[in-house]
């Protein structure tokens, strides 16, 4: 007999319109859609039935894992808590970021971060965890020993995604030094000379480093298979680099002109949805919505908040800044497409049956109220 379930009496977002009606999920897949009433199957007492969510960036899992200053936790324990998190804001297929790369203020080392992404994926070989979990390895350029710490995880087989950065000040995320002096002056408790010293440091890594480092890394990734993403994009010599390093997905680009450029080269645009909740990026860089309002966003990502994906998908509905459909999409299917995950990221007959059960008030936080995975409910 198949595993059958049927979500009846239900708002349901595909993806060019939202139709009041019901999904078959049958054997883990979504089976068939109609329009009208079921006689029988679980109600959604006309809730939103939307696509679960594919997250691409979040940072979420060292507040776990480090939930105080020089407190570590447990590896599996904090894995556990952060896909509790995860699956509850609607996410059902997640990214975790691990940053390789140190310097000395680094709390985790390179080997910390081989052995969470060994966790990771005995996490998921278990059966411990909600979401399907991937690795998304952000390597900081710019730092001695990023390649050494690439090739610790590179084998890991939940290793999907590496995005190359570059904090150094003067550029990209930080093109303006007030800002850097902001975050990181604050960050660190530095000095006005040690803050200078400082600078100086890491302009100087990155003119030595991170030019042949973004060229080793790339090029292990091609090899392997794994996509790349550029980080803090800025200048059109910027996109041409990341378009020479076969990049596909561009991160968080800090102004139109490389938003533009990034598009137009045919990669895939990401910023982060606490940019959209919030109104505006915290550093003071390009907005979200007016890439979204210029044609040029595809995808968004929690970056440091779970909830805030669903949170900015709706609002952006409830605005008329987006219709739910389009806006839907920013944080399903676009995002699976950027990494090559076809079977995913729609309500759509033959795919996996991963939704979310959301109510919506208009001017609220939206409600998770039941998610599946595969057709199984795991929140």
């Amino acid at each position: 007999m198949p595993d059958e379930t049927i979500l009846k009496n239900a708002r349901i977002v595909l993806p060019d319109r939202v139709i009041d009606g019901h999904v078959v999920i049958r054997d883990g897949r979504i089976a068939a859609i109609s329009d009208g009433p079921a006689a029988t199957g679980e109600d959604m007492c006309g809730d939103t039935v939307i696509p679960g969510l594919v997250e691409l960036h979040t940072d979420h899992i060292e507040g776990h894992y480090i939930p105080r200053p020089k407190v570590l936790w447990n590896k599996m324990a904090a894995i556990q808590a952060h896909d509790a998190q995860i699956a509850a804001s609607g996410i059902t297929t997640v990214f975790d970021a691990l940053r390789v790369g140190t310097d000395e203020n680094a709390t985790l080392t390179s080997g910390d971060m081989a052995e969470m992404a060994d966790a990771i994926d005995r996490a998921v070989a278990e059966g411990r965890v909600r979401a399907d979990h991937y690795i998304h390895l952000r390597c900081e350029v710019s730092a001695s020993d990023v390649v050494e710490g690439f090739c610790k995880i590179e084998t890991n087989p939940r290793l999907r995604l590496v995005s190359l950065m570059d904090h150094a000040p003067g550029q990209r995320q930080f093109a303006d030094l007030d800002a850097y002096r902001i975050y990181y002056q604050g960050k660190l408790g530095l000095s006005d000379i040690e803050f200078a010293a400082f600078s100086a440091r890491r302009l100087a890594e990155s003119a030595k480093f991170a030019p042949q480092s973004r060229l080793a890394i790339a090029e292990r990734c091609r090899v392997r298979g794994i996509a790349v993403a550029s980080h803090d994009d800025a200048t059109s010599a910027h996109v041409d680099e990341a378009i020479a390093l076969g990049t596909s997905v561009a991160e968080f680009p800090t102004t139109v002109a490389a938003a533009r450029a990034s598009r137009e080269a045919g990669l895939h645009v990401l910023m982060g949805a606490p940019n959209i909740v919030r109104g505006g990026s915290h550093s003071g860089n390009v907005s979200a919505i007016e890439l979204l309002r210029l044609g040029v966003l595809d995808v968004l990502s929690s970056d440091y908040v779970p909830f805030s994906m669903l949170q900015a998908v709706f609002h952006l509905a409830d605005q008329g800044a987006a219709d739910l459909p389009d806006a839907i999409r920013l944080v399903s299917q676009n995002p699976a497409e950027a990494v090559g995950l076809t079977d995913r990221g729609a309500i759509a007959e033959g795919l996996r049956a991963d939704l979310v059960r959301v109510r919506a008030t208009p001017g609220e936080p939206p409600v998770v109220r039941s998610v599946w995975r595969e057709g199984h409910r795991v929140a």
